[in-house]
């Protein structure tokens, strides 16, 4: 028997306890009607495994029940579950209990209705478990889909949710914002709102306020306001929206622009904190700033703006976070912000240094530690690259006493990677935040294989980590070369020199291909291991898997044309053409699953061009 995240403490014992449709479910009068709320979401979910509920109930247990009961004197996440012969008890915190919850779910799941009796002491190592997702640069997710999230959060004791937004929120009046997406609604986040609470889930705000600008910076209304000056002229670009687009710090304008938009969100949550983000704020001091930056210094022009929006959210009783890429390069400034300032110290690489998390530390800074499940600039995520990278962010939040993890799944380059597929990163951090003590990488595959998509063979992780390695046309050169031959001239050298240094993954292309044939096949076999429920989850990794392998033979005519390349076999433009437009409609087939149109005609403009530039060929 498999459980994520691992306990602290498991003994496992003799006898079995059976719960039938007679087994009453006890919430006791020490528990809050929260609890109450929760144990009928846990007996929702025993009739799913089970096709039946316990009796629900609230007052005094009997000997044979199952029974809920807080323990005031338990820290709030902690809980102890002890299953006899003669019933079940659940006592811990108020937190606690409902994290108690999904672990006898997980046991339920694999055991029926016939218990193995034990006895469990458990409490996260980690108290802050958070996931954060990208809802701005390519997809915004429906609702339907963010709640199925959720619900995937708390089942594996993830207890706070942050969503990315730059323009992906209908804000009041400003209409050049978002008339041409599908935005988020007020009554939509509230409604999700809602929706964590009764999950254990804080939904944090989150909101994009000095860099990464790209849409608000783009408006007649706000061009303006924007470091450099006729921004919002250029054409759009993957890699330009994501670099330029940094609000003018010098001017007070700026100021009172972002406050007034972290005022009017802030209040859709019931949240008291706020990630304002401010990070990559690469053009600072480069355009209409450059005066203040030369008089100042980068540094106190910087920490001078955030400082401002964090004391904003303070006065108006919020907690304020932002992202630490930038305070890095002079971390004794963080003295300067308010106290309860949380610092988000991000890192992402396989191997990720422990030094940021170090001097940040050694700097007096409230921190969280945020890896990645490495999915962006990738139409299937790296997960041998997010379980190293999660595995030492989470060892290094504990090593330097960080308050929290924010496992973070970003959409750079067009959020080509289908979510669904984080699922595996998310699983990760889950895990590894809550119990220190982590497991391999092939053995917590084996148990996520089980427990997230119920495949009785436990190897569809083994297969999926065998698509490593096979792309030879990456993702970002994918989008760079469409963007240089539409003829967008700011990364073209950058755009052709990345191309250049990675014409080596091309070398050895068909037989990346034949490797990816394979395992697609193979994905199509596993389907008959999993439940019927899971089944549906296959079919997008299959569709993904075929992309990466046309791609690759698109990739073979990108080189010849930008670099003369000659490959031992070159493939027929017209019938690639056809292939990758039939592609085309399967992925978008998968897209609407769970997201909404967002910029999925961005995707569709890309494939289209290269179905034309194969033809041309």
């Amino acid at each position: 028997m498999y459980l994520i995240p691992a306990p602290t403490k498991l003994e496992e014992k003799e006898g079995s306890f059976l719960l039938t449709c007679e087994t009453y479910l006890i919430v006791e009068p020490s528990c809050s009607w929260r609890v109450t709320g929760q144990a009928e979401l846990f007996n929702a979910e025993l009739k799913k495994i089970l096709g039946y509920r316990a009796v629900l109930t609230r007052g005094r247990a009997k000997k044979e029940d199952v029974v809920i009961r807080l323990d005031p004197a338990a820290p709030a996440q902690s809980y102890i579950l002890d299953i006899r012969e003669d019933g079940i008890t659940l006592s811990g915190g108020e937190q606690g209990l409902w994290h108690g919850m999904q672990t006898l779910r997980q046991i339920l799941e694999q055991k029926g209705a016939l218990l193995p009796c034990l006895h469990i002491e458990d409490r996260p190592d980690i108290l802050n478990r958070g996931f954060y997702f990208d809802c701005t640069r390519g997809r915004i997710p429906k609702l339907e889909w963010l709640k199925e999230l959720v619900d995937r959060m708390a089942y594996y004791k993830l207890n706070q949710l942050q969503l990315y937004i730059e323009h992906t929120y209908l804000f009041r009046g400003m209409t050049e914002l978002w008339r041409d997406d599908t935005p988020l609604t007020a009554a939509e986040i509230m409604e999700l709102d809602r929706y964590c609470l009764e999950r254990g889930v804080e939904l944090v705000p989150s909101l994009s306020s000095f860099g990464h600008l790209y849409k608000l910076l783009s408006t007649k209304e706000y061009a303006g306001l924007c470091e450099l000056e006729n921004a919002q002229e250029q054409p759009f670009s993957v890699r330009g929206r994501m670099t330029h687009h940094t609000i003018n710090a010098a001017d007070p304008e700026s100021l009172t622009l972002i406050r007034g938009m972290i005022g009017e969100f802030m209040e859709l949550f019931s949240s008291r904190q706020f990630n304002f983000c401010a990070d990559e704020t690469f053009d600072l001091g480069t355009g209409r700033a450059k005066k203040l930056v030369e008089e100042k210094g980068k540094d106190q022009v910087y920490t001078g703006f955030i400082r401002e929006l964090a004391q904003f959210l303070v006065e108006n009783g919020r907690r304020p976070m932002f992202w630490g890429d930038i305070i890095w390069e002079f971390p004794e400034k963080i003295r300067e912000m308010p106290e309860e300032t949380i610092c988000l110290n991000w890192g992402y690489a396989w191997d990720q240094s422990e030094e940021p998390t170090r001097r940040m530390y050694e700097a007096g800074a409230v921190q969280y530690c945020c890896p990645g499940c490495c999915s962006w600039n990738e139409l299937v995520p790296l997960n041998w690259n997010a379980y190293n990278n999660i595995k030492r962010m989470c060892t290094y939040a504990g090593k330097y006493g960080a308050i929290g993890v924010l496992n973070t799944d970003w959409g750079d380059y067009l959020h080509v990677s289908h979510p669904d597929f984080s699922a595996v990163g998310m699983i990760y951090g889950a895990a590894f935040s809550w119990n220190l003590n982590i497991p391999e990488y092939e053995e917590i595959n084996r148990q996520i294989s089980r427990i997230e998509y119920h495949d009785a063979s436990e190897k569809l992780l083994e297969t999926l980590a065998a698509i490593q390695g096979n792309t030879a046309f990456e993702w970002h050169s994918v989008c760079g070369f469409w963007e240089v031959k539409r003829g967008l001239k700011e990364f073209e050298k950058e755009y052709l020199q990345l191309f250049r240094e990675e014409l080596g993954l091309l070398e050895d292309v068909d037989a990346k291909n034949e490797r990816l044939l394979q395992i697609e096949r193979e994905l199509y076999a596993r389907i008959v291991s999993l439940d019927s429920d899971r089944r549906d989850r296959v079919m997008p990794y299959a569709v993904a898997v075929r992309g990466i392998r046309l791609f690759n033979e698109a990739g073979k005519a990108a080189a010849a044309d930008a670099f003369g390349c000659t490959f031992p076999s070159m493939p027929d433009g017209w019938k690639l053409a056809k292939e990758l437009e039939t592609w085309l409609y399967h992925y978008k087939e998968v897209y609407r699953r769970i997201s909404r149109e967002s910029e999925l005609r961005r995707i569709e403009a890309l494939v289209c061009w290269y179905g034309d530039f194969l033809r041309e060929g």
